[in-house]
């Protein structure tokens, strides 16, 4: 009996570890993924009609751009990256926006199984498919006044330059890029801390590259 419970302490004790070493901030997961998504140019993204979210109507994925980042559905999972092509974070279902929740069914180009028989212009019924508890957690959330929806974020087109070879894989260099580019604040507080999060992780290498700018200089 007690050599049963040691094997099953220790089966439990990596995969606990593993999820802490994992979770960091408000429902984001690092390090980036790779979810099987291949962009190799920038999308043709097209507003979703009445919300500030956009997708591109010619991927064979649920993906998305809302509040300065791109977001991808798949599985039972959702995905972002400040990047068109990753990598990607994982986002606990709870920290999603309400606004890329409330995307109606129709802009799902690769719906799951169960959306069959959801309205196509309302959103998919989240509460039904996840559960009591995670309505009780987002209550509201397919509730809201459709003339109040704030504007959508503006598209990062800088990041058209950046396809093949060019594309920068290193988080650190994709900071960089973004930081020169791209002045918009979010609003949504998983997408600040998803770039408070990057801040930290690219800080040294980011004063390092303004340091060498600047002797550069001289």
């Amino acid at each position: 009996m007690r050599k049963f419970f040691i094997v099953l302490l220790m089966l439990f004790i990596p995969v606990y570890a593993a999820h802490a070493e994992v979770s960091v901030g408000i429902g984001i997961s690092v390090p980036g993924a790779s979810i099987g998504i291949n962009m190799p140019a920038y999308p043709r993204l097209v507003r979703v009609p009445g919300y500030p979210v956009y997708y591109d109507p010619r991927v064979d994925s649920n993906y998305f751009f809302y509040d300065g980042l791109y977001w991808v559905f798949q599985g039972e999972d959702w995905y972002a990256s400040s990047w068109y092509n990753g990598p990607w974070d994982f986002v606990e279902r709870e920290y999603v926006p309400l606004y890329v929740l409330r995307v109606p069914v129709r802009y799902y180009r690769r719906p799951p199984p169960y959306f069959r028989g959801w309205h196509a212009d309302a959103p998919p019924r989240w509460g039904d498919h996840w559960g009591r508890d995670w309505e009780q957690r987002r209550g509201g959330w397919d509730q809201w006044d459709r003339r109040a929806a704030p504007r959508p974020a503006p598209l990062p087109s800088y990041q058209r330059k950046y396809s093949g070879e060019r594309y920068p894989r290193e988080p650190e260099r994709q900071h960089t890029i973004r930081s020169d580019k791209y002045r918009y604040q979010p609003r949504e507080p998983v997408t600040q801390q998803y770039y408070q999060q990057q801040r930290r992780q690219t800080g040294p290498q980011d004063k390092g590259q303004k340091d060498k700018g600047q002797k550069d200089k001289r």
